[in-house]
């Protein structure tokens, strides 16, 4: 299945809600998002079919969101049944960690392989800035629940905001003695531009990626590791652009994901289904195609064309473009 500009499209990332238990100053504001309606979101059978649909297409690789996706009822029974449907390779998952420590062990049984934890920051007065809800050790302990059930790999996600001024050597220390995958992201225009309560995106603020890699050697040298060098042993599987850098000895990775300073457009294999029922072929971009509508009312036939109409409607590259009509919650990360 391939786009007009002749990338495969192979990966469809799945948001289950618009809801979460935290409220992070760069997805959503202090009093949160209006919530859907729950007959505006898709339903599992309608998620399975639409999957179902996609599967036979040639999407071979699915990624759960949200909001914050363990907060909707039922996820492990949603990620059987989507297991079982042939052609689908992997199922990974995006969360903050909260749940994962009661929820794990049916999470693996089900069929979920991989989990990304998002995790800006080490220092747990800035934990609850950023989230304003919530706790640094109960993400701590999510990311010890993913190591625990055997997830592979475990990767922690942190967005790089340069006014947080966040503990960069601190993050590259984790990969050290646990086999942890830490990614860092640069800050990325989706939602509102920034507001005076500190959210939202501002252009100030974004630490291109290969300037947060000079800064982390020159540190890690000042503390006695040496300097970061590519990745050979340990570079995690996935389906990314994230370029991976390693400790000499280290058990973990350093990836680097730069969508602004070097975007990889050219290189995009992924689709997006929001929570309710909207394909959007581009995380910066507004447009969306109603698959739940094309399924609901045209049948399978209807959803294919669809999935056809948005992969045809992919555009090259975002182009820098600033904002996007829905936050992140909405989308789905």
């Amino acid at each position: 299945m391939k786009d007009s500009h002749g990338r495969t499209i192979d990966y469809l990332r799945i948001s289950l809600t618009d809801r979460c238990n935290f409220r992070c100053i760069y997805c959503m504001p202090e009093e949160g998002v209006r919530q859907m309606d729950h007959d505006e979101i898709l339903r599992f059978d309608e998620i399975v079919d639409i999957v179902q649909i996609a599967s036979e297409m040639g999407i071979k690789r699915l990624r759960l969101t949200g909001g914050e996706p363990l907060v909707r009822k039922g996820v492990a029974d949603l990620i059987a049944e989507l297991n079982k449907i042939e052609g689908i390779e992997s199922i990974a998952m995006t969360t903050n960690g909260v749940l994962l420590p009661r929820m794990a062990q049916e999470l693996k049984a089900a069929g979920l392989s991989r989990v990304n934890i998002s995790l800006d920051t080490l220092d747990p007065e800035q934990f609850r800035q950023i989230t304003r809800c919530g706790s640094l050790d109960q993400t701590l302990s999510g990311i010890e629940a993913a190591l625990e059930h055997g997830f592979e790999p475990v990767k922690v996600n942190a967005v790089t905001v340069r006014s947080l001024n966040q503990d960069f050597l601190g993050f590259a220390k984790l990969t050290i003695d646990q086999p942890l995958h830490v990614r860092f992201i640069e800050y990325m225009p989706v939602g509102e531009s920034s507001g005076a309560d500190g959210s939202g995106w501002g252009k100030q603020d974004v630490i291109p990626s290969d300037e947060l890699l000079e800064t982390i050697n020159a540190q890690a040298v000042a503390a006695g590791l040496g300097e970061l060098v590519p990745a050979a042993k340990h570079k995690p599987n996935g389906w990314g652009p994230a370029r991976y850098y390693e400790f000499e000895g280290a058990q973990g990775t350093l990836g680097f994901i730069s969508p602004l300073s070097r975007h990889f457009c050219s290189e995009c294999n992924r689709l997006r289904l929001s929570a309710d029922g909207k394909i959007r072929p581009c995380l910066f971009s507004d447009d969306e195609y109603d698959i739940r509508e094309a399924l609901n009312n045209r049948g399978k036939e209807g959803a294919r064309e669809l999935l056809r109409q948005a992969i045809g409607g992919k555009p090259d590259a975002h182009h820098d473009k600033v904002g996007t009509e829905r936050k992140m919650s909405q989308i789905g990360g």
